[in-house]
């Protein structure tokens, strides 16, 4: 991934979290590429409120795709209301998810490609991931 395109999928990924931060009374500092190199986590989001977004696979190095990155997205936003991994944060993250899909601004199963707006994939990503996400 060039520079320009990093850039451009940046400022694809501010305009989306600008809609679901703005439908949700969410205020977030800056939102940014994560530094190449860190592989440890997909996001970041820091007790400033600064949100940081992994853009490529860890082992890879191929850019992930959209709707990866939006979920890792609303996974971050989720923490400026709940800044841990409990039920409530779970809940919310999800209601976060399900309102970007939507709004078609998360939209699994389908590469993104700029400006070009994918067919809605089915249900069954995000079920699973309720699924797994209620195991104890």
């Amino acid at each position: 991934m060039e520079g320009r395109e990093a850039r451009a999928l940046m400022a694809r990924l501010r305009r989306d979290a600008g809609r679901v931060a703005g439908e949700f009374g969410l205020r977030y500092r800056a939102i940014e590429a994560e530094r190449p190199g860190v592989n440890g986590h997909y996001g970041l989001c820091t007790s400033d409120a600064v949100i940081r977004i992994r853009l490529r696979h860890a082992t890879t190095g191929q850019a992930l795709k959209y709707s990866s990155l939006v979920s890792t997205l609303c996974h971050e936003l989720a923490h400026l209301r709940h800044f841990n991994h409990g039920p409530l944060f779970q809940a919310f993250y999800l209601k976060l998810l399900d309102w970007a899909r939507t709004e078609r601004i998360y939209v699994p199963g389908r590469i993104n490609a700029p400006g070009r707006m994918p067919r809605a994939a089915g249900p069954r990503q995000l079920e699973l991931f309720r699924a797994i996400s209620r195991r104890p």
